[in-house]
């Protein structure tokens, strides 16, 4: 029996989850595992991982609202030191349309996780959030203690619930630490160009829009609304790369096991701290990739935040972490990625 100490990956072959995973077994001594369902991902995914890193992950198959399933993982592996939790549904629109699914799973699938922490003594857990959960600001950059706005869809919301389950579960039961990280626009792919963002079902965010459409997988990209209070009418994002939010939740982890946290539950913000309008994202994207983008402006969509950048002051403080990727080279690798993947059709 491997009696090395070992993190569990919810959703690993999920975007982030895969390249947190590959900067896990790259930088690290854990031994990985995923737990993923592949509901919105590839089984192929750990092939990619495997190709890059030369090491195999065990995944385990299970639907994380399935509790029973879910708690064999616990049985069969017992030198889980931490939890990564990122297995939920992220789509913004899809989250207005169906909200049920969001409900179900998002909620649910956290609800078991933490119980199972409880039940297999598990004090670490990292929790995947999201700027969705401050809403409609005025306020920018945002900060850590920025309050909650109203959320603007049913994903927020369930990032807002969770975040609030696991603050009650860490001051119910101290032996829990967590730590929230709240991302903004997490892009690009991992630098080899052999793993990116591939969803399974149809693409929700902008950069593998972006590339679906250079590459003509799309035929013409949708800009949602010309006329917000912004510099060019187009909504603000802090983009961050992929591989920057992998590095930040191993930080993030060895923060809780070396015990550096001064409460129970911490909440971070991942952002670069630049907000960057849709137009100026096509902008960077045309330039590196020297393709010119057929695009059309559409009506606003439902759900959709007008602005949003981080303050990075804390997670630069305590976490001692720092983005590494420029907007150019999130949009390089981003189209290195959908090269990678038109070679393979």
């Amino acid at each position: 029996m491997n009696s090395k100490k070992t993190i569990l990956v919810t959703g690993g072959a999920g975007y982030i989850g895969s390249h947190t995973i590959i900067e896990l077994l790259e930088t690290t001594d854990f031994k990985v595992i995923s737990a993923d369902n592949f509901s919105n991902s590839s089984v192929r995914t750990f092939d990619r991982i495997e190709k890059i890193t030369g090491k195999k992950v065990i995944n385990y198959e299970v639907d994380l609202c399935d509790k029973i399933s879910l708690e064999k993982i616990f049985e069969n592996e017992k030198n889980i030191v931490g939890i990564i939790h990122f297995a939920a549904y992220k789509s913004v629109g899809e989250s207005v349309s169906d909200p049920h699914k969001y409900y179900h799973n998002n909620i649910n699938s956290l609800l078991n996780v933490l119980e199972c922490c409880l039940k297999f003594n598990i004090s670490n857990f990292i929790f995947s959030s999201s700027c969705s959960v401050y809403g409609n600001i005025s306020q920018l950059p945002v900060k850590e203690d920025t309050p909650f706005g109203k959320a603007e869809s049913p994903y927020a919301f369930t990032k807002q619930v969770g975040e609030e389950m696991i603050k009650d579960y860490t001051t119910a039961f101290p032996q829990l630490k967590a730590i929230a990280l709240r991302y903004f626009n997490p892009v690009g792919a991992h630098i080899s160009g052999l793993i990116g963002e591939s969803p399974i079902n149809k693409a929700n965010n902008l950069v593998p829009i972006i590339t679906q459409t250079a590459i003509g997988k799309i035929k013409e990209m949708t800009v949602f609304g010309s006329d917000y209070p912004t510099r060019d009418g187009t909504c603000v994002r802090d983009y961050i790369h992929v591989t920057d939010i992998g590095t930040a939740h191993i930080k993030a982890m060895m923060y809780l096991i070396e015990n550096k946290n001064e409460s129970n539950f911490s909440i971070f913000n991942l952002g670069t701290g630049t907000g960057v309008s849709v137009l100026e994202a096509i902008s960077a994207f045309e330039k590196i990739s020297g393709q010119k983008l057929n695009y059309t402006i559409g009506e606003k969509r439902p759900g959709d935040v007008i602005a949003i950048y981080s303050n990075t002051e804390k997670s630069e403080k305590e976490l001692e972490w720092k983005p590494q990727f420029n907007l150019e080279e999130m949009m390089g690798t981003a189209w290195k990625w959908e090269l990678e993947q038109k070679k393979e059709i």
